[in-house]
């Protein structure tokens, strides 16, 4: 049983590292703002900050609805949290065909993580768009889904195999000793302890897919960035919507962060 000390304890020590990353980050943004201040400044640019909230919501007919900015963070974020589901799948199959006992399977994985790690995932997302999508007569948001997946699949892949690796045999033992298949061996034994051990490269993994996620806009998805540069061409105000875009991205990995934080403590802590 955790007592109240305890509690408190584990509460302070997950708040401390988030109140001083946000000190941290107050000051730096208080040194960009000087900076973009200054430069403005020296550049005779009017700042138009009061015409950005119409860009996230607008009030009509008494009722308010979410403007462009939103609409693309809601799509980046349907994107990102579908393409995150398949990377997991791509990356623990690709894992483990790694450390099968099939040469054909460790060949496929092997080739499979080469291909992509060693390729643009520009080139990758442009060769799915023009050929292969419409071979396989894929829609464009399905096109963006399989591209970031099969991109940070790779990355994940060799995560896992990491973590599996890291796994001491005698726990493969201990499985086998209790009858359990190799189904429930790896999902009751083996890969609890494997996310305990990941768990902060695979939020790092979740991360970068998010911010990957832009290069999607290349294919006309309404996305965050997509809305952002359509806005941008229509007002002539560069620095105000990127910028607005660039705190929407970190407001969304900070909140991965946060929740990847809090699984870990979660993980970490006994249970009686």
């Amino acid at each position: 049983m955790i007592t109240k000390p305890q509690t408190t304890s584990a509460f302070i020590k997950i708040l401390k590292p988030v109140i001083s990353g946000l000190l941290q980050i107050t000051v730096i943004i208080l040194a960009i703002a000087w900076l973009l201040n200054s430069g403005a400044d020296a550049m005779n640019y009017n700042w138009q900050w009061y015409r950005v909230p119409q860009y996230l919501f607008f009030k009509e007919d008494g009722e308010w609805f979410s403007a462009e900015l939103i609409d693309g963070l809601l799509i980046t974020i349907k994107i990102s949290a579908i393409s995150l589901i398949f990377t997991v799948i791509f990356g623990l199959v690709t894992a483990l065909l790694r450390l099968s006992h099939s040469i054909v399977g460790r060949s496929l994985a092997r080739g499979y993580i080469e291909v992509i790690r060693n390729t643009p995932l520009l080139v990758q997302i442009y060769l799915l768009y023009f050929v292969f999508g419409p071979v396989l007569g894929l829609e464009r948001f399905t096109t963006a889904v399989l591209g970031l997946s099969l991109f940070q699949g790779a990355y994940t892949a060799e995560i896992f195999r990491s973590g599996l690796m890291n796994i001491p045999k005698g726990q493969f033992e201990a499985a086998e000793s209790l009858g359990l298949s190799k189904v429930d061996s790896y999902r009751y034994i083996i890969l609890p302890q494997m996310l305990r051990r990941i768990l902060p490269a695979l939020t790092n993994e979740a991360v970068s897919l998010v911010k990957n996620s832009s290069i999607v806009s290349i294919m006309a998805i309404f996305d965050l960035t997509t809305q952002g540069r359509d806005i941008v061409a229509d007002t002539a105000m560069p620095f105000e919507i990127w910028f607005t875009i660039a705190a929407m991205y970190l407001c969304i990995t900070l909140l991965l962060s946060a929740f990847a934080t809090l699984l870990e403590h979660k993980l970490a802590t006994p249970t009686h």
